[in-house]
């Protein structure tokens, strides 16, 4: 599935989702390449949704990216948007967009979990990142869950040790606008589609819940 970045505009019509993700100017936010193949590998698998097949890459800062269904954000380093990023963050989110942003140190308290709950506290207020009950929609909108699934590399973070047993959110008028991990999915489901063959268990269904919550709530 090839890596695109602008957006055709038979693509606004052809499709139910299609997979944005989200350069933003001062961090690493090309990790976890294989991440976008095989999460839409797993819509197309499961679901009966127009999936288009291509990963679009675009910047934070481009107004194009107002237009999105769903948009992708992780990395590992500082997160400190310009003011055109801030401005189109909270566009997007406060106008009914949905954000998926994964931190990949998989930590509490690592630069990227810092600034980027930091930026979110500056835009939508020292409270607006909330922890997401354990029942909430999110988890049986498509697949049942009982929370967020644990992933392979929560105990090997950078000295936290621990399982995050929840996830955090921003709601804007009770739906989830921004949906934020520490749990480091993007790690998870970067792997080699043909390895899925060896899961007793595809760990990809969680991305369905996360991209059918994002198109239908």
């Amino acid at each position: 599935m090839a890596a695109a970045t602008a957006v055709p505009a038979f693509a606004e019509r052809a499709y139910d989702f299609r997979f944005t993700r989200l350069v933003y100017e001062s961090g690493n936010w090309d990790v976890d390449e294989r991440m976008p193949s095989n999460f839409l590998n797993s819509l197309i698998e499961y679901t009966n949704l127009r999936v288009d097949p291509n990963e679009y890459v675009i910047p934070l800062a481009d107004p194009s990216m107002l237009s999105a269904p769903f948009c992708y954000m992780a990395g590992h380093r500082l997160v400190q948007f310009t003011p055109e990023e801030k401005r189109n963050f909270e566009t997007y989110v406060r106008g009914g967009g949905f954000v998926f942003a994964d931190d990949c140190n998989h930590d509490i308290d690592g630069l990227f979990a810092v600034s980027f709950e930091r930026q979110m506290a500056e835009i939508f207020g020292d409270d607006a990142l909330v922890k997401l009950p354990n029942d909430h929609d999110l988890y049986s909108c498509f697949f049942q869950f009982d929370g967020p699934p644990t992933t392979s590399l929560e105990l090997n973070g950078w000295g936290d040790d621990l399982v995050h047993d929840y996830l955090k959110a921003i709601l804007i008028n009770g739906r989830i606008g921004v949906l934020y991990s520490n749990k480091d999915y993007g790690c998870e489901w970067d792997y080699d589609l043909r390895n899925k063959r060896f899961m007793a268990r595809d760990n990809t269904r969680f991305g369905v819940n996360i991209a059918v919550y994002a198109i239908s709530s």
